[in-house]
């Protein structure tokens, strides 16, 4: 452990061994691991409650790497720092004041840093949206995802990058630098969830919060080597502010393990009143963490490389990725079959046309036009010609669109695709053209992702392949309505048979 890694507390957390240095007691406490980074949110949350781990030595912890090694890797636009030691203090009292059989009933994250992705609300800390227009905005409230996080009893470190109003695929903005993957500084880390990830994979947080409304959860997971969740369209509430009247966005985890990120998904979900899209709660007793620990049982499995973008070819790697995924399902035994969606061309423009309104939905002025970027720019132009018969149409072609392909889809526990058409691109790839080129070429490199969007079925990405040259590719397992229990479980199967945890970047 360097100098600049976190000690441990006295008191209340020290244990067997606590007058070692650092790396030894983290040695007799926790087998080969040497950092406090390496270890999964249960693992923290399982130190706190016996006391072998402080919530302030954690968060401190995590600070520490925010400051030295963020902006390499573009992860933050906003460190609350001084909020997030208060939070950790709180989070430590509660631990003390807790008998020891009283501490197993705390919320399930007490003490753990958990990062809020800046298109969300937290009281008092700047949201930005990733643009310079919104760089001052602080919020005044909570949104109804934080707040169920916060009951859980995160620590929150502090705002996530992401690009200007989470409308592209990658997260390059004038707020802050721009997102970069871990495993290759010069390529990006994706979006809208880009400073997420790249939190994540680069050890400057333990899990973070994400949403995803085209892919933008399992986008910046495939290039960074992690797992994401986009839920069940209604799993979680996304209120109280700008609600997504297509149903396409939803909140979720992005994590290093399935456990860590069916843990999050748990503190997550639940619905408000006014929500327009509602979910059942699981059963009384049920969590998606127990089904992280539970078998799946032989599932019918379909699989294409079938996608609705013209022009978009999927490269090699992805593809190998992907006949990997395949092979790995049919040797745990499950039934792994080709199927054809029932999608085409057809559907493409009709997102757009969802995409193009929604990117007018931020509040401005006609005098601060000038400061978006030209992607913004060009998106917004597109959604202020779209009238309103031409919104309504495309939503009900959608929704056609998306009966007939759940009911093609019935059949199937889960269907597997490449998560996206390519490895990580270049810093500066999508902006080195002209914006309609831009969005084309965002198009052909998140091919699949949309799909599952309109449809509203729960979706995941998963870290199964890195190509010979060390850039992470992940693969796609979408699921039925309302059955991410069922991914999980697969998902935490594939994991076991392939494990990812400990294969880290090198700035880990």
């Amino acid at each position: 452990m360097s100098q600049h890694e976190a000690t441990i507390r006295p008191g209340l957390f020290a244990r067997a061994g606590s007058l070692l240095d650092p790396e030894a007691r983290l040695r007799l406490l926790f087998g080969n691991v040497t950092q406090l980074h390496d270890l999964t949110v249960a693992e923290l949350s399982a130190a706190i409650r016996k006391g072998e781990l402080s919530p302030v030595e954690i968060t401190d912890h995590y600070l520490e790497r925010i400051d030295r090694l963020g902006d390499q890797v573009g992860a933050f636009y906003t460190v609350t720092d001084e909020r997030a030691r208060q939070e950790a203090a709180a989070a430590e009292k509660a631990v003390a004041d807790a008998g020891p059989d009283e501490r197993s009933a705390l919320p399930p994250l007490t003490g753990i840093p958990v990062p809020i992705k800046d298109l969300n609300m937290v009281a008092g800390v700047r949201m930005t949206f990733g643009s310079t227009i919104f760089a001052d905005n602080i919020a005044d409230q909570d949104d109804y995802v934080v707040e169920a996080l916060r009951a859980a009893g995160i620590v929150i470190t502090g705002k996530t990058a992401t690009p200007e109003f989470g409308l592209p695929c990658y997260t390059e903005t004038r707020i802050g630098p721009p997102a970069r993957t871990p495993w290759d500084l010069s390529r990006s880390a994706g979006g809208s969830s880009g400073g997420a990830a790249a939190a994540v994979a680069s050890g400057l947080a333990p899990a973070a919060q994400g949403s995803d409304g085209g892919g933008s959860i399992r986008i910046p997971s495939s290039v960074c080597g992690l797992f994401g969740i986009k839920p069940t369209r209604g799993r979680i509430s996304g209120g109280p502010l700008l609600p997504d009247l297509a149903g396409l966005s939803a909140d979720g985890p992005i994590a290093r393990t399935v456990a860590d990120a069916a843990l999050l998904l748990d503190a997550m979900a639940g619905n408000r009143l006014g929500d327009m899209y509602t979910l059942p709660p699981l059963p009384p007793g049920e969590t998606f963490l127990a089904h992280a620990g539970r078998e799946p049982g032989r599932l019918r499995i379909g699989r294409s490389l079938q996608h609705a973008v013209e022009g978009a070819e999927v490269h090699p790697d992805c593809v190998a990725a992907y006949e990997e995924a395949s092979t790995l399902l049919a040797s745990l035994g499950h039934e792994v079959e080709d199927v054809t969606l029932p999608f085409g061309p057809d559907v493409v423009p009709m997102f757009e046309t969802l995409w193009y309104a929604m990117a007018t939905l931020a509040p401005i002025d006609a005098a601060q036009e000038g400061q978006l970027l030209p992607i913004t720019h060009y998106l917004r132009d597109r959604g202020l010609e779209v009238r309103a018969p031409a919104l309504v149409f495309a939503q009900a072609y959608l929704q056609a669109v998306t009966r007939g392909a759940l009911e093609a889809m019935k059949a199937y526990d889960a269907v597997l695709s490449p998560t996206l058409a390519s490895p990580p691109v270049p810093v500066g790839y999508f902006d080195e053209v002209e914006p309609a080129e831009n969005f084309e070429r965002q198009k052909r490199f998140t091919p699949y992702t949309a799909l599952y969007n309109v449809s509203g079925q729960p979706a995941v990405s998963l870290p199964l392949h890195w190509t010979a040259d060390g850039l992470p590719i992940g693969v796609m397992l979408a699921g039925r309505m309302g059955e991410e229990g069922t991914l999980i479980s697969l998902s935490a199967q594939l994991e076991a048979a392939r494990p990812w945890k400990d294969r880290h970047p090198p700035l880990w």
